[in-house]
């Protein structure tokens, strides 16, 4: 069950949110080769000067983006979906590219629980809630 979690230094629309929401999902599902039914977003708001990058400058818009998924993901899968991420951020928060920071944590699919079950290690094409 990835945690896929967004801070930004700025207000967004409550409907802004549920499109950008809907966005990630998409995206993680189609690059990630999963289902979406088990996927969770966070997205956190904070004031102007509460989140800051090294590169930016203090009044710039920032994200910063946490995205705890199950190991087994290659490299090109990770680098394709953080560059498309950027892009959603970009074109749904107007945050600048140069403005968003993103980690990736892996862990084993055990560490994930839904009511249901615990997730298995991820595979190929799979949906991780079938039976």
């Amino acid at each position: 069950m990835p945690h896929l979690q967004f801070e930004i230094n700025k207000q967004v629309e409550n409907s802004v949110k549920n499109t950008f929401a809907n966005e990630i999902r998409a995206a993680f599902a189609e690059i990630m080769d999963t289902g979406t039914d088990h996927i969770a977003i966070s997205i956190r708001e904070y004031s102007k000067y509460n989140l800051t990058i090294g590169r930016a400058k203090p009044e710039d818009d920032i994200c910063l983006m946490n995205l705890d998924i199950r190991e087994g993901r290659t490299i090109k899968q990770r680098r394709e979906l953080a560059l498309r991420y950027m892009n959603i951020v970009k074109n749904n928060f107007n945050v600048e590219t140069k403005n968003q920071y993103i980690t990736f944590t892996q862990h084993p699919g055990e560490d994930f629980h839904l009511v249901e079950k615990y997730l298995a290690s991820w595979e190929t094409g799979e949906d991780p809630l079938a039976d």
